[in-house]
């Protein structure tokens, strides 16, 4: 696919969250059974459970890390805690993995937020730390310092703050 038509190059996910890579392995997520496809919506009131990753392949002695970040919080107009960690996940493989930074589901308080799958391939077994806190996290600096190298899927969705269903206006405190 022409990198001018990739759908995470389009989204501004390569440039804001990731360097040009190639895929090389299927990486499905799906939250309630509903399997995400790159720049769909999806509600704050759908994603309150953790969401099940498939990874592709048949290599049961492969494992991956996966991160999901928010590269649009607070705010796309200000992201200055970009990219905040939803999710942290390593020795991740066909079956389990070890959960590093339990999951936070995504409540975006204002605008178009949009939220990150990176699944990188391991070179084995290996020790990761959580970091001290989840806000302005970079998955570049933190494949660096892990040795993972460039990543092998990503996927990522748009999500916005739902609006109350009492039809009036909620204020922000």
């Amino acid at each position: 696919m022409p990198r001018d038509r990739d759908p995470l190059v389009v989204g501004g996910v390569v440039g804001d969250v990731l360097d040009p890579f190639t895929k090389s392995i299927a990486l499905g997520v799906s939250y309630n059974n509903r399997e995400l496809n790159n720049g769909c919506e999806l509600r704050p009131s759908q994603l309150v459970n953790q969401p099940r990753v498939d990874i592709g392949g048949n290599d049961l002695r492969a494992f991956y890390t996966l991160v999901m970040v928010d590269p649009d919080a607070p705010s796309p107009s200000d992201p200055n805690l970009r990219e905040y960690l939803h999710c942290h996940h390593v020795d991740t493989g066909i079956s389990a993995g070890q959960e590093v930074v339990c999951y936070e589901s995504p409540r975006p308080s204002m605008g178009i937020h949009r939220f990150v799958f990176v699944l990188f391939r391991q070179i084995g077994r290996q020790t990761v730390y959580a970091p001290g806190w989840r806000q302005n996290f970079n998955t570049r600096d933190f494949a660096e310092l892990y040795n993972l190298g460039s990543p092998v899927a990503a996927v990522y969705f748009n999500c916005q703050r739902e609006s109350n269903s009492s039809g009036g206006r909620r204020r922000d405190r």
